[in-house]
């Protein structure tokens, strides 16, 4: 074991200020698309179904989903850096695929590209923050990551939307994905290091089983038998459930109620931006507060959240619920990831990880078919308010079967 090896924020703050920017870069490819793709699919594809406007929401998730979920698991085997400068390669062609793709299916393309790139890109940088820091300070590394990352989907969704607005749907707002894609593969080539051997140095320090689990067996503890972890896979589904719904019709809500391409980027903007900013203060509140209490209220804000924007359509509704929504993800988003390392050992904590994120990644493609199908039977309202009701009974499951999991974590 090195001995200069050590875990803590400041103790690695280069690296993970580093990884922080990352992030960020990676965030941003997801804005790209946040606020101009479903308006892409009706204006030049001219898709009517919203099931079929969806589509690309339900192709992102899966891909990412099932990404996620040997991502883990092979940076356990091979390290995390390769696997991070994998993910950056993979999204090389998106943005080209963006700007010239002659027929709908090209853009589903370039979203199965994106799930794999954010995949891998998106859960390496979370595994190696966890890595870095040790127990004490998961939330707020955590909390930091999401900050990044989401406040970087808003930015990117404001000016893409904006640049939309002046010049057109395509090619001019992608171009800045090429920007992206080339400072975020360099970065990650030329300056983040492997955090494998931090791994090795947590395991010395923790009381806890040091047991060698199978990925079949690290996925049915995490899906079903532990309660915590399961409490916190199915929170994360749902959370990803009602963001894959926001995703796809918001902005339909928004052009239907009269809103222009740049003010429907400005709220689509709104939601992610509160979502990444107060992670800054949730993810540290996590840490000293408990996490169980966090997720659950969390998930109630969110659905408070859905019902205002159904029940408000006006742009101050509109506002309003973005906030809600935001906030309440950002009690939810990074206290998640937190409790996973504390209840996993790190010996298959990134294999948890990603079971956790696979789950969590599917709910972008339930959230989009289910949306969708009752969005073309029973009209938007509707179906808005059917994922508001199912985020409610999420953080129900929450309160009652999840017990705080700071106490998990004991340092000799």
């Amino acid at each position: 074991m090195n001995r200069s090896l050590s875990l803590g924020l400041r103790e690695n703050f280069f690296q993970f200020s580093l990884l922080v920017v990352v992030n960020a870069f990676v965030g941003a490819m997801i804005g790209l698309e946040r606020s101009i793709l479903p308006a892409l699919a009706e204006q030049e594809f001219q898709l009517v179904a919203k099931t079929a406007v969806l589509s690309f929401i339900v192709v992102f998730g899966l891909t990412k989903a099932i990404t996620n979920y040997f991502a883990g698991r092979i940076s356990d085997r091979v390290g995390r850096r390769i696997v991070l400068i994998a993910g950056w390669l993979v999204a090389l062609p998106v943005p080209f695929l963006l700007m010239w793709a002659p027929s709908w299916n090209w853009v589903l393309f370039a979203n199965l590209l994106l799930g794999v790139s954010q995949g891998l890109t998106w859960s390496t940088t979370v595994i190696m923050k966890i890595d870095l820091v040790g127990p004490k300070q998961r939330g707020l590394a955590m909390g930091l990551n999401e900050f990044a990352g989401y406040l970087a989907v808003a930015v990117s969704a404001f000016v893409t939307g904006y640049i939309a607005s002046r010049y057109g749907l395509r090619p001019a707002p992608f171009y800045l994905g090429v920007v992206y894609i080339v400072i975020g593969t360099s970065l990650s080539i030329f300056l983040v290091r492997e955090t494998l051997s931090h791994v090795g140095l947590e395991s010395t320090q923790i009381r806890a089983s040091t047991e060698t689990l199978s990925q079949k067996e690290v996925f049915i503890r995490t899906t079903f038998h532990d309660k915590n972890l399961s409490s916190v896979t199915q929170a994360g589904l749902v959370n990803n459930l009602n963001d894959g719904m926001a995703w796809g019709l918001f902005p339909i809500l928004f052009s239907a109620s009269g809103m222009d391409l740049e003010k429907t980027g400005l709220v689509a903007a709104i939601y992610p931006a509160t979502w990444g900013i107060a992670q800054l203060w949730t993810g540290y509140l996590s840490d000293s507060l408990g996490r169980k209490w966090l997720i659950a209220s969390g998930m109630w804000v969110q659905a408070l959240g859905i019902v205002a924007t159904v029940l408000f359509q006006t742009f101050f509704g509109f506002t309003l619920g973005a906030i809600l929504l935001g906030v309440g993800t950002a009690m939810v988003y990074p206290t998640l990831l937190a409790a996973i390392g504390d209840v996993a050992h790190p010996s298959w904590r990134a294999s948890s990880v990603g079971v956790y994120r696979f789950w969590r990644d599917a709910g972008y493609a339930i959230g989009a078919v289910t949306a969708g199908m009752l969005a073309d039977h029973f009209g938007l309202s509707l179906a808005i308010l059917s994922v508001g009701a199912i985020t409610f009974l999420s953080g129900c499951i929450v309160a009652i079967r999840m017990k705080e999991t700071m106490a998990d974590t004991k340092i000799v």
